[in-house]
């Protein structure tokens, strides 16, 4: 058996162990495999700030780090501050590279995302998939908010999985068996600094001319991409084989 075949035999493995358990004990264990070497991917959504208290619970020293696009809400940053105030952590904080979005911006303009979904992939490509190989390097693993219940792109998520993607490191999935209704009691009783926007209708929280809030009875990825159809809406950080 290869190392790829191994490692996703353990993926597998590790789901079943950890199906039906709280998500702190798939981050502990993640933690005691790979100490510093795993490392959180927030977005500043509800479902990751709070993995960041949860996993500030199993350890000393987590490992954090943000995506900034160039193109974030405002209030994205008063929730980043907010959290490093809270925790008392270092939280990494990944750009995409200068050139590439100025050619990006010289030879398409500031919204060509709007145009087609293979100009918003290539926005999300250079502003999101790029820094978070940067982020990933040297890392064994890496920890999402991802939920099943979010979209239908996320149905069949596993705990744990290999990212085909980024050098084929364990992916953890912490909160993919959470309802809506568990993420909110959990952030509201440990009184976890939430996402401004939450409050006025964003669910889902990316960069701000590609969010909007949603209607009442839409799905909580609507308001993401809204002028795609639900099974595009990727950004390309989560892709399977």
């Amino acid at each position: 058996m290869n190392a790829s075949s191994t490692l996703a035999t353990e993926a597998a493995e590790l789901s079943l162990r950890f199906a039906g358990r709280p998500p702190e004990e798939l981050l502990a264990w993640a933690v005691e495999r790979f100490g510093e070497r795993v490392v959180l991917a927030c977005s500043l959504g509800m479902e990751d700030v709070a993995l960041v208290d949860l996993l500030s619970r199993v350890t000393k020293s987590p490992q954090v780090f943000v995506l900034d696009t160039g193109r974030l809400h405002e209030e994205s940053y008063e929730t980043l501050d907010s959290l490093r105030s809270r925790y008392g952590i270092n939280i990494e904080v990944y750009f995409p590279d200068a050139a590439a979005v100025q050619n990006l911006m010289r030879t398409k303009g500031a919204y060509s995302f709007y145009e087609s979904i293979e100009n918003r992939k290539e926005c999300c490509g250079v502003r999101k998939v790029e820094p978070l190989q940067r982020a990933l390097a040297g890392r064994a693993a890496w920890i999402t908010g991802m939920r099943r219940e979010q979209a239908v792109t996320r149905g069949d998520l596993a705990l744990v999985e290999v990212d085909p993607v980024n050098a084929g490191l364990l992916k953890f999935n912490p909160l993919a068996e959470w309802s809506l209704a568990q993420l909110e009691d959990y952030v509201k009783q440990r009184q976890v600094p939430l996402h401004p926007l939450h409050a006025k209708g964003y669910p889902s929280i990316g960069c701000a001319p590609c969010t909007r809030a949603i209607q009442t009875g839409e799905d909580i990825r609507a308001g993401r991409w809204w002028w795609e159809s639900a099974d595009t809406k990727e950004c390309g950080l989560h892709v399977k084989k």
